[in-house]
């Protein structure tokens, strides 16, 4: 068959499905009363977000302080209570984060990082952001998102059976397709601002505050974005002059603001204490060298590669993007008996499982090949028995780069670990501290005088000053602590 041919009969097999679609799958956005596609009816979406739920701990765990993620429930559930979806399950939750970031999954399932709190200086910034969860659940843009990704994936479906030339790339187009629909448009940005203004104003806040919270988050992820870990612009791309529209909407309508809630003072002192960047107690990079604390253990990533501490893995991952070393733990005791259940895996050969240890722990190892979709893998597992713990590290990339990345690969396998050094193992977290003025001073005069464990542009930042902008007298302002010891 023709690629001109195979193309007809694909662009035909949309039009089908999407005039399918649109006769049995249209709905009304309860928000906005207009027509759009779903084929996930709203039970369907309020069971996937709670499915979700789970994986959302996994991945990042829940801020361990109660009193601020009731704080941040009793917010949200004011301002969702105000939406067209009031009878959602809606459920606000703050991960142990330090990305900047904030995401909202279907039937009312909300997730704020802390990393995102630490910038915001009043409880009406707070609840713009969660005003504009608010608009992504109740305009339903995840499931008018996941109905167009169903919508192309019947057309890839009947394509790869008609079509035995377009088969070849349909794993690689649904791959496409699902990054195509990762994150929300610039259209869905700008109605769940508008919604979140609405719901704001509802509820009383000031929402002003929207403009500039924005517009300084904006700059933050700037700064921080191309991680492993999406950020929010990776999930929310900016409208151009986004603050201006804001603005712009907020001038068309007549309120009084001197009535309205900002709650500047109020929500500073609940950040007391609260963790700023990476929890080093959760393990941390120095250089290439990842340390932790509280298993008392290091491991050397090989130089200059990207690196990740998730919080069921660690991983580094080279300059080309194309070989990675992973760091987990294992189910089983024994170091032999975790290599013998990996390669026993489906679609994995391993050369003969060698015994031994490394650095005088009880370890295993083997060389593997994984046939994937892709290709085919090449790479070294190892096992690693320390504290009650079985380790797996692992490292692989495309077979025809092993010799490439095999040396690296091996020592930092190789490298793993123990730790005693007190300095590493009573390590302690950076924290968020209130400081009320006792005169009137410049930002840089306070860093001086209060001097934070982060560049004077960086407290700056989190303040929403400039550093040499004067601060009156009694105002209450953020400190972020050293690193300590115990």
């Amino acid at each position: 068959m023709s690629k001109r041919r195979a193309g007809t009969i694909f662009q035909l097999l949309v039009v089908w499905a999407a005039a399918t679609v649109l006769s049995v799958g249209c709905a009304t956005n309860p928000a906005t009363g207009k027509k759009q596609i779903s084929l996930i009816g709203e039970q369907q979406e309020i069971a996937i977000g709670a499915e979700a739920q789970e994986e959302v701990e996994q991945a990042f765990g829940y801020y361990d302080s109660p009193g601020l993620q009731d704080y941040v429930q009793e917010v949200g559930e004011t301002l969702a209570s105000t939406s067209e979806r009031p009878h959602l399950p809606w459920t606000f939750r703050v991960v142990d984060d330090p990305i900047v970031n904030a995401f909202a999954y279907p039937g009312g399932y909300i997730y704020i990082s802390r990393g995102i709190l630490a910038h915001f200086n009043s409880e009406a910034e707070l609840a713009g952001v969660l005003g504009h969860e608010i608009g992504h659940v109740t305009a339903r843009h995840s499931v008018n998102q996941m109905s167009k990704q169903q919508l192309m994936n019947i057309g890839l479906g009947v394509g790869m059976v008609l079509s035995p030339e377009f088969r070849q790339f349909g794993d690689l187009a649904q791959t496409g397709l699902g990054l195509l629909f990762l994150k929300y448009s610039r259209d869905d940005e700008r109605q769940s601002d508008e919604l979140g203004l609405r719901y704001s104003v509802r509820t009383g806040y000031d929402a002003r505050e929207m403009a500039n919270i924005y517009e300084i988050l904006d700059d933050v992820s700037k700064q921080t974005e191309g991680g492993p870990v999406p950020g929010w612009l990776s999930t929310h791309p900016a409208p151009e002059n986004r603050g201006q529209l804001i603005r712009n909407q907020l001038a068309e309508v007549e309120i009084d603001w001197s009535g309205t809630t900002i709650g500047r003072d109020s929500y500073l002192r609940r950040l007391e204490g609260l963790v700023y960047g990476d929890n080093p107690r959760e393990g941390y990079f120095d250089g290439d060298t990842f340390y932790h604390p509280g298993l008392a253990f290091k491991m050397d990533f090989p130089r200059g590669w990207g690196t990740k501490n998730f919080r069921q893995a660690v991983l580094g991952t080279s300059p080309a993007n194309d070989a990675a070393v992973e760091l987990t733990l294992a189910e089983e005791n024994d170091p032999r008996a975790a290599a013998q259940a990996f390669v026993n895996q489906q679609g994995i050969q391993a050369d003969r499982i060698k015994s031994g240890t490394i650095n005088g722990l009880p370890a295993a190892w083997a060389l593997i090949q994984v046939q994937t979709q892709s290709g085919l893998l090449r790479g070294r597992v190892a096992f690693v028995r320390y504290r009650d713990r079985t380790f797996r590290l692992l490292g692989y990339t495309p077979s025809d780069r092993w010799n490439r990345y095999s040396d690296e690969v091996d020592r930092s396998l190789q490298s793993f670990d123990t730790v005693s050094d007190p300095a590493i193992l009573n390590v302690q977290p950076q924290r968020i501290s209130i400081v009320e003025l006792d005169r009137e001073m410049t930002m840089r005069e306070f860093d001086a005088r209060y001097p934070s464990g982060i560049p004077l542009e960086q407290i700056a930042l989190i303040n929403q000053v400039e550093p040499d902008e004067r601060l009156r007298k009694g105002q209450l302002v953020k400190r972020v602590t050293p690193k300590k010891a115990n």
